[in-house]
């Protein structure tokens, strides 16, 4: 559709899509809608200044300096303007009047909605196992869920400081990467044993350890944090039950939560996250949810879910715009997600539960090698370490019968199985 016509499409008062969020979900949403031939009006809230971009190199490339900015926008920003689409930044949808289908926005504004995709995303944990954590609202403390949130650590990355950092998930440790490869001494505390491990299994949470380690990383495995002070003149002081750790700045990684507020005070079903069917449709079918918020019904595994990955927001993105274009097509990939941290690259695709089976093949030493996860015999999920052009083969490997003994075999062809 001719920009002129969308206009003219709008100021006739014509219902469309209102998009809240301004993540990749939302982006690659939009752009399907447009490219697909939607013809109504498009609009999108974010409370951030920015147009959309991608949030997994903000604790990676971004923090180190060999990828800037803009080549973080799936889009640029003129692709919206020629796309006719609405862009109100730095702007907050305050509420969701379902019965009269509008939004209620932070500048007084109202807008009315044929269709209204949820995409707003989750915000850094603060209180992790221990709630009553103080300090975590101290200068110096900072959390990394944005890029101005990234920019500011960014500017703290000097040679010489000291980063503490507070959990061992995915954000912590790559983090941990960056900050050791810009020369600060890094130190990781987390209450876990392995890092990891609820995730990936304690086999490739200790060979991550290991690398970390290996690479001048203090780790402090089975260690809770009390709080966080100011040591006048001195930075920061991070209270533990076995003595204080100084700290030039400190990084919160334990976690995010769902931003389902706008939801559940619009009534609409909500679990670990906004619950929707197989098409991304919540309880009010006129509402879809997308991206880390949304509980989704997985057709290929049977049951709801809810990712917080990059793959997944892109993939439910296009799929809401398929829903909303008319296009018979539902939730039905598997997970995938990576992660790059000093040496290592590694890619993860599928469905493990914590009591599948690990076979490994080749030998994790070498820093090469694959996972594969099983669970009575079947093959549930596997990781590529640091061996390229393999996901979309152990892909298709998932829901397979092959024998352990074979798998490990390296002398076997991988791409034959």
């Amino acid at each position: 559709m001719s920009e002129a016509a969308t206009t003219e499409a709008a100021a006739q008062g014509e219902l469309g899509t209102v998009v809240i969020g301004g993540g990749l979900a939302a982006a690659h949403c939009i752009h399907e809608l447009r490219e697909g031939g939607y013809a109504k009006p498009i609009t999108l809230i974010s409370s951030e200044n920015e147009v959309p971009y991608e949030r997994p190199p903000l604790s990676k490339e971004f923090l180190q300096g060999s990828k800037p900015a803009l080549e973080l926008e799936p889009f640029p920003g003129s692709w919206y303007t020629d796309a006719d689409i609405a862009m109100r930044l730095g702007t907050t949808a305050e509420s969701i009047d379902t019965a009269a289908k509008t939004v209620s926005l932070s500048d007084s504004s109202t807008l009315g909605y044929e269709n209204l995709v949820i995409a707003t995303g989750c915000r850094s944990r603060l209180g992790g196992r221990n709630a009553n954590m103080t300090g975590w609202d101290l200068p110096g403390v900072y959390t990394l869920r944005s890029l101005e949130d990234s920019k500011a650590i960014k500017e703290q990355l000097v040679s010489g400081k000291h980063l503490v950092i507070i959990g061992a998930g995915w954000i912590g440790m790559e983090v941990g990467a960056s900050a050791r490869a810009a020369g600060l001494e890094v130190t990781v505390l987390t209450p876990d044993q392995v890092p990891l491990a609820v995730a990936m299994g304690s086999e490739f949470g200790s060979h991550v350890a290991q690398l970390h380690v290996a690479n001048g990383v203090q780790c402090h495995f089975g260690t809770g944090v009390t709080g966080i002070a100011a040591d006048p003149g001195k930075g920061l002081v991070v209270q533990t039950p076995t003595g204080d750790i100084p700290a030039d700045l400190v990084l919160l990684a334990i976690g995010a939560v769902p931003n389902n507020e706008l939801a559940v005070a619009a009534g609409l079903e909500v679990g670990s996250g906004v619950v929707v069917d197989q098409r991304l449709r919540s309880s009010d079918k006129s509402i879809l949810a997308i991206g880390d918020i949304a509980e989704a019904y997985n057709t290929t595994l049977g049951r709801n879910m809810r990712v917080e990955h990059w793959d997944n927001a892109i993939r439910q993105g296009k799929l809401a715009a398929a829903t909303i274009l008319g296009r018979d097509q539902s939730y039905d990939w598997l997970p995938y997600f990576f992660t790059d941290q000093f040496d290592l690259g590694m890619e993860y695709v599928g469905d493990r539960q914590a009591e599948d089976d690990v076979v490994v093949r080749g030998d994790m030493a070498s820093g090469e090698f694959i996972i594969f996860w099983l669970r009575q015999g079947v093959i549930t999920a596997a990781m590529n370490v640091n061996i390229w052009d393999v996901n979309d083969h152990l892909r298709s490997m998932i829901s397979k019968n092959i024998p352990v003994a074979t798998l490990q075999d390296t002398g076997n062809d991988l791409m034959a199985l």
